[in-house]
């Protein structure tokens, strides 16, 4: 392993390492720091849990070169269909109508993970320096250093750029001291993949409730991934309750689309928190996914906002180097900057909106947005733009999300 890099990336989770897969082949010597070993078993970003991969982030991972191994394992998104509980108003969005295959797919964070670990290991031009967590950092003009506890040795790596890629609580970060907007929305995410008695047919259902958005997203054999959003004060006492107990709850919650709600998995909680960085770059330092945006899980743009970022940073990177440019030089590190900037403002304020007006139990305020559901159903100009929202197709687009090779 040598300590030089073209490119040092901080971080070897889903958006870490979706990043070096895509620029393995731009002519870069590339490194990555990663607190876990090098197994998709013991990675926490590769667990069971869920990611709805929107269309635009199906067509990135393509371009990449993972889609062919995720697919087997992969359950297309047809239709969404949006709903407020307890009041009349209600939308769909159908694939048939945005002229596209999928709106999206549902796949295991382990099933991705799986894909990228393969595909890094066989990169002869990429490091996996793991188990490794960052100590300190210094910026210089020509280059950024990197001191490292490997394995319980210190280590100094050296890099033309370095990118923060360690996610919400991200240790690049706090080390630049970038300050950050935090918010906490006091509410806490109930997360298991639920078995229904009905087969759902590829429709995903995104139902708003009191106490925030359940959705329940269609998974391989028959299974549905169940993100339920709950009051703080609710959560211990949701988990604490029996599989029984807490089935028959959620399913007064969702209601009977799907059946009678027959089987649970292990649950686990997280709370949700928007955390947004004031500045993305520093020179020779980058922050994508969540180490420079968490935002509201509700209608789950956070990986597809972070692989958005992925396809931006690599496609400035590979022009950057057919110019024999420099990586870490402040005209590429602007350009992905100001490339990214209003789409990250876009979804944190639209994930934002969504998750405190369809809490607010505020009768007048239910009325109207109900009509507004209503409305955007009957509107096929208004969906389709909603739809390419949601699929991740606003926007300028980057070549991998406009389904283009990166070269």
């Amino acid at each position: 392993m040598q300590s030089t890099y073209d490119i040092l990336i901080i971080g070897g989770g889903m958006v870490g390492a979706s990043l070096a897969a895509a620029i393995a082949n731009c002519g870069y010597k590339i490194g990555i720091v990663e607190a876990f070993p090098a197994s998709a078993d013991s990675q926490p970003s590769y667990d069971d849990r869920v990611i709805a991969l929107a269309h635009g982030s199906k067509r990135i991972l393509d371009g990449i070169g993972l889609w062919q191994a995720i697919r087997p394992q992969a359950e297309a998104i047809r239709q969404v269909h949006i709903s407020d509980r307890g009041h009349f108003g209600f939308t769909r969005i159908d694939h048939k109508e945005e002229g596209v295959e999928a709106l999206g797919y549902v796949v295991t964070a382990r099933t991705l993970g799986q894909a990228l670990t393969q595909r890094l290991e066989a990169e002869p031009n990429i490091d996996l320096i793991c188990p490794a967590r960052l100590q300190a950092l210094e910026t210089e003009a020509n280059q950024v250093t990197a001191t490292i506890d490997c394995d319980g040795k210190t280590k100094v790596l050296k890099a033309r750029l370095l990118v923060g890629a360690d996610g919400g609580n991200s240790l690049v970060r706090k080390l630049l001291e970038i300050p950050t907007e935090e918010r906490p929305y006091g509410q806490t995410g109930i997360i298991a993949n639920i078995t229904p008695s009905k087969a759902g047919a590829g429709v995903a259902y995104e139902r708003f409730t009191d106490s925030g958005p359940l959705a329940m997203l269609p998974m391989t054999e028959g299974r549905y991934s169940l993100v339920w959003t709950v009051r703080d004060s609710q959560a211990d006492e949701i988990m604490a309750l029996d599989d029984e107990a807490f089935l028959k709850h959620l399913q007064q919650r969702f209601g009977n689309r799907l059946g009678r709600l027959t089987h649970a998995s292990r649950r686990v909680a997280y709370p949700f928190k928007r955390i947004i960085a004031k500045e993305q770059i520093r020179p020779r330092v980058a922050l994508i996914g969540n180490a420079v945006h968490s935002v509201h899980p509700v209608t789950g743009q956070g990986y597809n906002l972070g692989i958005r970022d992925v396809a931006t940073l690599a496609e400035v990177l590979a022009d950057t180097s057919k110019a024999k440019g420099d990586p870490g030089g402040m005209a590429a590190l602007q350009r992905y900057a100001d490339w990214r900037q209003p789409d990250h403002e876009t979804v944190a304020s639209l994930t934002d909106t969504l998750a405190r007006l369809f809490a607010n139990p505020w009768g007048p305020l239910a009325h109207t947005r109900n009509l507004g559901l209503i409305g955007l159903d009957l509107l096929p100009g208004i969906k389709h733009l909603v739809a390419r929202q949601f699929m991740g197709l606003g926007g300028k687009l980057p070549r991998l999300a406009r389904g283009l090779p990166l070269a």
